[in-house]
């Protein structure tokens, strides 16, 4: 039997201690052989010579059988842990020499790093390191920092055998013989690329949720605003109206500040509009829509707006779905796309517009998280002008940036915001000095014949018969004067400042017709649950609700709940005619 190193001393000592024994027992024998006859002690000491040797014999023979055991274990046990770290397959684990040499090749340092051990055993461990860590000396310093406290831990890009990069965890740890001398170091790297991945998407995550609880106040914020904004301005359009219309011919200074205030109007309710429409806070009304009309609809405002010096090409595609989208909104985003390409184009260019069916797969929807990925009518504007570098395209879409020396910057998160609301999808694609493109994506409105209706304009009518209508509004002046409107054209008025003097109306009065209530009432009932309230009094009354701001009530995902009826502020004389026309005469 071959006995290990560790073991020898102790099989020397014990056959020592064997000859020692054995020497007794055989003078024992040698004495009982002489005297036996002669005395009965002879026996005695024969038999324990006899059974000394044999003691001897039995101790040696077990010491032996026991450290052939504790040798096989702890060969067994080696072997186990040979095994164990070879198969290891998640985890790269071998060994280095003093130098950095690998001495040993595990099953997971293959898959993980690609060399297979007779490649790469002998190789130093540098060849994992990339170039530029190889020559800021980072390898040198791995092993130097081992070395001096024993253990050294990173996380770092590393190279496989076919060149690819990936993040690795990894440990060295020095390792000492007895005397304290450095024999090498134990070497574990785990590909942590996945959990970087995941650990990445998660922080991108949660600065979108924190983007996008700045967002939700900023909304709520601009939608305060512009509903109190909108009262105002409907007041100030409403009261140029009447002015308009009393003021006798010849007077041009008063003609002139009409038309100034007009313009002012107009401007602030294009303000208001695009913050509404950045903030998703805007109304929509969704129809079905062919974006090829549209665009063909377009045409000669396109021209009006952008001048002789900008060419203009539409390549509108066969065959193009319809979409379900707020037609206005639509037009709105479009011309303020060509707008910015007509700005980025000051000596005369060409802007194209082109429509086209457009499937958006799962891995463009990997790329672009919010994008559900289907079937999408694309429009996209592409211009030949100054482009834009990258750190604007990533902030064009945000309120208030611009890069012009005028402008209030809400022109693109305007656009943002509607096609947001209409569940589609808008990317813009740029590069300094070669133009601009924006692509608007739209879902295809499934299931939908293509069959149009003609749209007759009808004139502005006013009341034929009299009709009351109810006019709920807590603004008095906003009251005041839509009240004052609505008698001009020929309705009998009542006018209430919140839900609970707007019942009291209903009860007192035998017919009202229409209830024309703002969505926003104080007292903690709203205009929804005035007019379902109302049609529980009156089944047959008509309800056209007005608002700045609409968010829950009436609006439901960005759109207005099916079935109601919607007149925003701010309004003019006609607007506010031709709607409450429409309403009464809908059978």
């Amino acid at each position: 039997m071959a006995l290990t190193k560790e073991s020898t001393p102790l099989a020397v000592r014990l056959s020592i201690v064997l000859m020692v024994v054995s020497s007794v027992g055989l003078a024992l024998l040698v004495i009982s052989e002489a005297s036996w006859r002669a005395s009965g002690i002879g026996l005695s000491a024969a038999a324990l010579a006899v059974a000394v040797t044999a003691l001897g014999s039995g101790l040696l023979i077990r010491a032996i059988y026991a450290m052939q055991q504790s040798a096989e274990a702890r060969r067994l046990s080696e072997e186990q842990f040979h095994q164990l770290v070879a198969g290891v397959a998640d985890y790269a684990i071998y060994m280095l020499d003093r130098e950095g040499r690998i001495t040993t090749w595990n099953l997971g340092a293959e898959r993980i790093k690609g060399y297979s051990a007779a490649e790469i055993v002998g190789q130093n461990f540098s060849r994992f390191f990339t170039p530029e860590d190889r020559a800021a000396g980072a390898p040198e310093r791995a092993l130097e920092t081992a070395a001096r406290e024993g253990r050294y831990e990173a996380e770092s890009v590393r190279i496989r055998k076919d060149g690819t990069r990936f993040w690795a965890n990894v440990v060295l740890n020095a390792l000492y013989d007895a005397s304290g001398s450095l024999r090498g170091f134990a070497k574990v790297t785990r590909d942590i690329t996945e959990r970087r991945r995941r650990q990445e998407a998660l922080e991108q995550t949660q600065a979108e949720l924190v983007q996008s609880q700045k967002m939700e106040g900023l909304g709520q914020l601009t939608g305060g605003i512009a509903h109190d904004f909108n009262n105002l301005l409907t007041v100030i359009q409403g009261s140029i109206d009447l002015i308009e219309r009393r003021v006798r011919a010849g007077d041009q200074n008063v003609a002139r500040y009409i038309e100034a205030a007009r313009r002012g109007v107009d401007r602030a309710a294009s303000l208001t509009q695009g913050l509404l429409a950045f903030a998703r806070r805007q109304p929509l009304e969704p129809k079905p829509l062919n974006p090829n009309k549209l665009v063909a609809g377009m045409a000669e405002l396109l021209r009006r707006t952008l001048g002789e010096g900008i060419a203009i090409q539409s390549i509108l595609a066969g065959g193009l779905w319809w979409v379900s989208a707020d037609r206005n909104q639509l037009e709105s985003a479009i011309l303020n796309i060509a707008i910015n390409a007509r700005d980025a184009m000051p000596d005369g260019g060409k802007l194209t517009i082109e429509t086209a069916n457009s499937f958006l797969d799962e891995r463009y929807g990997a790329a672009n998280e919010e994008v559900a990925p289907g079937d999408y009518v694309l429009i996209a504007l592409s211009d030949t002008g100054c482009g834009m570098p990258a750190d604007a395209q990533r902030k064009v879409f945000e309120p208030f940036y611009t890069t012009k020396a005028e402008g209030t910057g809400l022109g693109l998160s305007q656009v943002y915001g509607f096609v947001k609301q209409s569940n589609g999808h808008v990317k813009i694609y740029s590069e300094a000095g070669h133009g601009t493109t924006v692509k608007i994506y739209l879902p295809k409105l499934e299931g939908f014949i293509a069959a149009e209706l003609a749209s007759v304009a009808r004139p502005v009518r006013g009341s034929t018969r009299q009709e009351t209508i109810l006019v709920v509004e807590d603004d008095a002046d906003l009251r005041s004067f839509t009240m004052e409107m609505l008698r001009e054209l020929g309705y009998r008025v009542l006018g209430a400042g919140d839900a609970r003097s707007a019942l009291q109306d209903l009860e007192r009065e035998p017919a009202v017709d229409l209830l024309f209530t703002d969505v926003g009432l104080p007292d903690g009932v709203n205009g929804r649950q005035l007019a379902d309230e109302a049609i529980r009094m009156r089944p047959e009354i008509r309800v056209l609700y007005t608002t700045g701001y609409a968010r829950n009530a009436i609006v439901h995902h960005g759109r207005l709940d099916p079935g109601v009826e919607l007149l925003p502020k701010p309004y003019t004389q006609p607007d506010l005619a031709r709607r409450v026309r429409e309403v009464l005469d809908r059978s």
